[in-house]
């Protein structure tokens, strides 16, 4: 059977940029998606539960890698710090007692970054798992909150802002609860101001699930 590719549009969500998505690209990976989120784009392919290496087997559960590529070049400390933050919230999730001594790999292609592209990569990891069929306890997002000299809380910031922005906070959060599954700042910030890029990620996870729901529909109420 041929691999359905769907894109969906996400409209204009109040302060988040135009999201656009499309699954099944990458015809050799067992799931894939395009995740474009204003002008950044991730592309996302999952590979497995396939065979691991014996110096990787986890006997109970499955070994999960990440390995985020940038645009140009070969990764560095950055991406091998986002890599680990990524695996941390897949482990979360992922069912991996399901597939043990098994291998499921997520490679994450960086086509542009302009601004939030932590929270794009989580968001085009989520819909490659979902297109895979994996196993997951709860769906999760990316969201990425700016933090400006007064305080001033901008949403899915563009690399300007972020540039200009006194702390820049990302969070990953569960589609249940809208628990924080992980969390990534730079900059500084007050403990109330966390909590109030929390609240507000947590509004914005709200629109982010709603796409991916409407983006499931239509994929399959095709078939």
């Amino acid at each position: 059977m041929e691999r359905q590719e769907k894109s969906v549009d996400s409209g204009e969500f109040p302060a988040l940029r135009r999201i656009v998505c499309e699954q099944g690209l990458l015809s050799r990976a067992d799931g894939s998606a395009s995740w474009i989120q204003g002008d950044t784009s991730v592309l996302a392919g999952v590979y497995g539960p396939t065979e691991v290496k014996v110096s990787k087997e986890i006997y109970d559960k499955a070994t999960l890698e990440v390995l985020l590529k940038p645009k140009i070049g070969l990764p560095g400390v950055f991406e091998r710090s986002r890599e680990q933050m990524i695996k941390k919230t897949c482990e979360a999730v992922v069912l991996g007692t399901l597939h043990p001594r098994s291998s499921i790999t997520i490679v994450l292609q960086v086509v542009t970054d302009a601004g939030s592209l932590l929270s794009s990569c989580l968001n085009a990891t989520c819909m490659g798992l979902m297109d895979a069929g994996l196993p997951l306890n709860s769906l999760f997002c990316g969201v990425t909150c700016a933090l400006d000299a007064e305080g001033i809380i901008t949403l899915d910031p563009t690399m300007k802002q972020e540039k200009e922005a006194r702390a820049v906070l990302t969070f990953a959060i569960d589609s249940p609860e809208k628990k924080v599954l992980m969390s990534s700042t730079k900059g500084t910030c007050s403990v109330e101001e966390l909590q109030q890029c929390i609240a507000a990620s947590q509004r914005a996870a709200n629109t982010i699930f709603q796409f991916y729901r409407d983006s499931a529909h239509r994929k399959y109420s095709k078939w």
